[in-house]
């Protein structure tokens, strides 16, 4: 079990909606990374068993706080930076308080949150290691994500976006790199922005959170090479985190090619009943 030493108290902005949320986060022995969304009385825990939307974002939303319509008040958004921080620190225990309904943003990547885990002291220590009975995958057109036993982690990320930076590439995750994924900031083609903050979407975005592809290069400098591409990686930790092993525990090979957070979910969900213990 790990938590964290000391409590938390931040807040930001929010990617999607750009309102101003505070986050209290209080060490916990549960054994589970439990949310109180704004208003409510009773949290959820951060799995895949509640996960509620992949549409534009990671929502996680439990079943006992959706009504008999679907409608989900007591929600969380945009949790894939904040699981993915969990799962590179290994944090598996922790109380999160939310005062909206969606994470703060930061600076679109993974590495505040890190860095106030770290800040706040990492109380205890997980090496328990997993491996897979047999190959999860799921494969839909161009689009493949395929987890196979191995002696160690691996991990290798294709994209093939219209963008001539990230036609056909991939990148490899390692030890060496991982800072790199976890300071990757989100990204979107800048110009779509305008179509989805009138649909109500990525209001928050500022140049400063955000990549925008342009039609050659970057709304701004790029923090390593294929940036976009390790945030992709970034996103995979935040999203198979919620089987409740980090990817760093995990001794698999995985191979992705033009997924998302839909298909990471869906192999996550396969996952989480697939892992045993060395």
């Amino acid at each position: 079990m790990v938590t964290i030493k000391s409590e938390i108290k931040t807040s930001g902005n929010s990617l999607m909606k750009n309102k101003l949320c505070e986050v209290v986060i209080k060490p916990s022995y549960s054994g589970s990374i439990r949310i109180f969304s704004k208003g409510a009385t009773s949290s959820f825990n951060a799995n895949i068993d509640n996960l509620f939307s992949t549409d534009h974002c990671v929502t996680l939303c439990s079943k006992e706080h959706r009504t008999l319509l679907g409608d989900y008040k007591y929600k969380a958004m945009l949790c894939e930076h904040f699981m993915a921080a969990c799962a590179f620190c290994k944090i598996d225990s922790i109380d999160v308080y939310l005062s909206e309904t969606e994470f703060p943003i930061f600076d679109g990547s993974a590495k505040v949150w890190v860095d106030l885990f770290k800040n706040a002291g990492i109380d205890g220590d997980n090496r328990d290691i997993y491996t897979i009975k047999e190959p999860v995958y799921y494969l839909n057109g161009k689009t493949s994500l395929v987890i196979l036993p191995d002696k160690e982690l691996t991990i290798n990320y294709a994209v093939n976006y219209d963008h001539p930076d990230l036609t056909r590439r991939w990148v490899s995750f390692d030890s060496k790199n991982i800072n790199e994924i976890i300071e990757a900031r989100t990204f979107g083609f800048y110009k779509d922005l305008k179509k989805y903050q009138m649909l109500g979407f990525a209001k928050g975005v500022t140049i400063d959170n955000t990549v925008g592809l342009k039609d050659i290069g970057y709304t701004t400098e790029l923090r390593s090479t294929h940036e976009p591409i390790k945030h992709k990686i970034l996103d995979l930790f935040g999203d198979l985190y919620l089987t409740g092993v980090s990817p760093l525990n995990m001794r698999a090979q995985i191979l992705v090619k033009e997924a998302g957070h839909a298909v990471h979910c869906k192999v996550a969900q396969q996952l989480k009943n697939k892992l045993v213990k060395i």
